[in-house]
């Protein structure tokens, strides 16, 4: 498969890490003994997939792919148990996961954590309350979870510069089937969830939902990608009930704190991709979480790439490309370093 990602492979070990409540689905491939790299998805609610294994070096690199709460092969899944799901699921929970898992592990670190969209922001709360227990970070698609970026997407109609058939159907699912539409429409996120809620009305609003976002997330619009979801209720349901339960609630973080905290890791080795035609996470997100980390004294250990001609997804050939080769660099960076070339 000649697409510039690694070639395809299968996990070695398949495991469930139990949390109360909730069974996490988690799988290992690659280097048996080679440095641990995390994969966190978007979302929340996104899910792992056996594409992402291919942006890392599989003779290198121990892979690690985790689904968290409520999505992918975890359970409950928000589309078999919806409550369930959605208990006990904050950034806080997901957070503590990620270190039950390198526990359960026996990992001292993690050699390197790579986290898109949602999993960025993931990412960068694990690495800010854990700073000794990862090394490097590869970030992509950077959502901080400041008021402005969740607006702009759900909320005050900015997506519509750009896209504005799919702004007025996102829109309107709300106004059509609204009984009080003065007042819904001041939170769109809000009558989603109101939505998503009641079983009756659940698929309905998830497609619609889903179909916005994922009509912005590519520079050009994939109809395979969309159509696929919209058949996946176990993909396609907790997509939108996980967005609109952490939009809802600020990312279950206090506003700001992604950028208030990032002196606990302006030390790390911090690289970040970022589509130039972003439409889902904006670009500014990325570059003021460059300067906020420069002003907390990162140096040449933070870089910051802007893809031309790519959107959101790392499905589009650019991003997957950016990534593969930022793994690769990165790996090469710690071993000339001495570090990073041992299960941990």
């Amino acid at each position: 498969m000649d697409d510039g990602l690694y070639p395809e492979i299968e996990p070695y070990q398949v495991a469930s890490l139990s949390r109360p409540g909730h069974d996490l689905y988690y799988e290992l491939s690659g280097n048996p003994d080679g440095p641990t790299a995390l994969f966190l998805h978007g979302g929340p609610g996104g899910g792992t997939s056996p594409r992402v294994r291919r942006f890392f070096d599989p003779s290198h690199y121990r892979i690690v792919l985790l689904d968290q709460r409520g999505a992918g092969k975890s359970s409950p899944n928000v589309s078999a148990d919806y409550d369930a799901a959605l208990r006990d699921n904050t950034t806080a929970h997901l957070v503590a996961d990620i270190e039950a898992l390198r526990e359960a592990l026996g990992l001292e670190t993690w050699q390197l954590i790579l986290g898109g969209s949602w999993g960025s922001t993931l990412a960068l709360a694990y690495a800010q309350a854990h700073p000794e227990r990862v090394r490097q970070l590869l970030l992509r698609g950077i959502f901080t979870f400041l008021p402005d970026e969740v607006d702009t997407l759900f909320q005050n109609g900015r997506a519509a510069d750009h896209f504005p058939d799919e702004w007025q159907a996102y829109v309107d699912h709300i106004r059509t089937t609204s009984d009080d539409w003065e007042r819904e429409r001041h939170n769109l996120v809000g009558a989603y969830q109101e939505r998503l809620l009641d079983p009756q009305r659940r698929m309905d609003a998830a497609k619609a939902f889903v179909t916005y976002e994922l009509s912005l997330s590519h520079l050009y619009k994939n109809e395979e990608r969309i159509a696929s979801v919209m058949a996946t209720p176990e993909v396609l349901v907790p997509f939108a009930a996980l967005e609109a339960h952490y939009m809802l609630h600020g990312g279950f973080m206090r506003r700001g704190q992604i950028l208030d905290e990032v002196g606990a890791i302006a030390g790390h080795r911090i690289h970040i991709v970022h589509g130039r035609n972003d439409a889902v996470c904006l670009p500014r997100a990325a570059a003021r979480l460059r300067a906020a980390l420069i002003g907390a004294g990162a140096g040449a250990n933070l870089t910051l790439e802007f893809v031309e001609a790519a959107g959101h997804s790392d499905g589009e050939p650019p991003i997957a490309r950016a990534l593969r080769d930022a793994t690769d660099a990165l790996a090469a960076e710690a071993s000339a370093l001495g570090v990073g070339t041992s299960g941990d």
